[in-house]
């Protein structure tokens, strides 16, 4: 990869934030669903489902509407590999150019974004791992955890009303087909308050769930599918298994698109690409890397290096030293300035944000083997502003 700008996400134009208000906007007048996002500094308000710009993500209106999530597709990677998924492919309409998935391109970021319409400095959850203020903890926005046993309130960490409340509110019925070890999980009830959760693990299970929610109108389901995404990081995207997990995908979006009541549509994103690491460090035993530091957040990809009291300078001249040439190593006030995550952070948000991000634009993982064994010994990864991570495909399949 060469060395170039970060590919800063389309927020308010093509990123996952901006489709929920689009198609749920297809679903009922836009009238029903409010004010726009706040204004940096201003209370959290209700945000609008009206699209920011109808012309980039322009969809039909329909009686209902499916969504399948595809964790881990990337649009570089679908396009690699377009004979192992050739409904995907061939089968179904690309609505816009791929859409950009928002920084970090990661899972907990993406589906806060596509669970509340909102960038990530609105939403808050800005990274997997992101220091709670003022305590000197990491919280893992994904499995939910803090040490010792500590609770997190998911109304507490992302207050912001989801789009599936605001759906429900307006008379939508809003489902959410998964397997049923997510149903109750802080992640869960931080972004798909307001759902029917459908508990469902095989493809004909996703199916059936899917094609009864979509026997009420009007109707907003979400299909989500992970086994992309864990494949891709523990053999790589483009292995046999990967490949066999997308074969397996695509025939989803096929029975899910056969599925489909009259008048409806069906749409098919993921929540970031992936690179498969041919070069890692480790950010925990480099002794430039840990100097002054006081906690490693993030991920391999996107990494917040939280500094100690009044080392934050040379802390961000280290890292920029012994990462130049293979990452992006910017102050935190750089990377909000720049809108890495949005048009602004939220003044609450801000210290939830490493004093330094550092953000490989090469096959380079900035692995944590101590704390986080299982994570260094990936092949696959995202997080970072690459194209391969940021572009996910947006296709649709409808019987309007």
């Amino acid at each position: 990869m060469a060395d170039t700008a970060p590919l800063i996400p389309a927020y308010g134009g093509s990123s996952l934030a901006d489709l929920p208000r689009a198609l749920l906007a297809a679903l009922a007048p836009a009238a029903a669903f409010g004010a726009p996002p706040s204004e940096p500094g201003a209370p959290p308000t209700e945000p609008s489902l009206v699209p920011a710009d109808p012309g980039l993500i322009r969809v039909e209106p329909a009686r209902a509407v499916c969504v399948l999530l595809i964790d881990g597709l990337g649009a570089e990677a679908l396009r690699a590999h377009a004979g192992a998924a050739p409904f995907l492919s061939q089968g179904m309409r690309p609505v816009t150019a791929p859409l950009t998935a928002g920084f970090p391109a990661t899972t907990v970021t993406s589906l806060s974004s596509l669970g509340t319409g909102l960038p990530p400095g609105e939403h808050g959850m800005m990274g997997l791992t992101l220091a709670v203020p003022g305590t000197g903890l990491l919280f893992n926005c994904l499995r939910w955890t803090l040490p010792d046993g500590l609770v997190m309130d998911p109304r507490v960490w992302q207050p912001a009303p989801t789009v599936f409340e605001r759906a429900r509110d307006a008379g939508i019925m809003a489902a959410y087909v998964a397997p049923g070890e997510f149903e109750g999980s802080g992640l869960t009830e931080a972004v798909y308050r307001g759902v029917r959760y459908l508990a469902a693990g095989t493809v004909d299970e996703r199916v059936e769930r899917a094609r009864e929610a979509l026997r009420e109108t009007p109707a907003y389901v979400t299909v989500y599918y992970g086994d992309l995404d864990s494949a891709g990081h523990h053999t790589g995207w483009g292995s046999e298994e990967w490949l066999r997990r997308l074969a397996t995908a695509d025939q989803l979006a096929e029975r899910l698109a056969g599925a489909l009541p009259g008048g409806c549509a069906l749409y098919v994103t993921a929540d970031h690409g992936m690179v498969n690491a041919t070069d890692k460090l480790d950010a925990e035993s480099d002794p430039a890397l840990r100097h002054g530091v006081a906690m490693l957040g993030g991920e391999a990809r996107a990494r917040h290096v939280y500094a100690e009291e009044g080392a934050a300078a040379d802390v961000l001249a280290a890292w920029r030293q012994t990462l130049a040439g293979r990452a992006w190593v910017v102050p935190r006030e750089e990377a909000v300035e720049a809108g890495w995550f949005g048009p602004a952070v939220r003044a609450e948000w801000l210290q939830r944000l490493g004093d330094v991000l550092a953000v490989p634009y090469t096959d380079l993982a900035l692995v944590a083997p101590r704390a986080h064994p299982h994570e260094a010994a990936f092949i696959g990864y995202h997080g970072s502003m690459t194209a391969a991570e940021q572009y996910v495909p947006l296709l649709e399949a409808s019987t309007r």
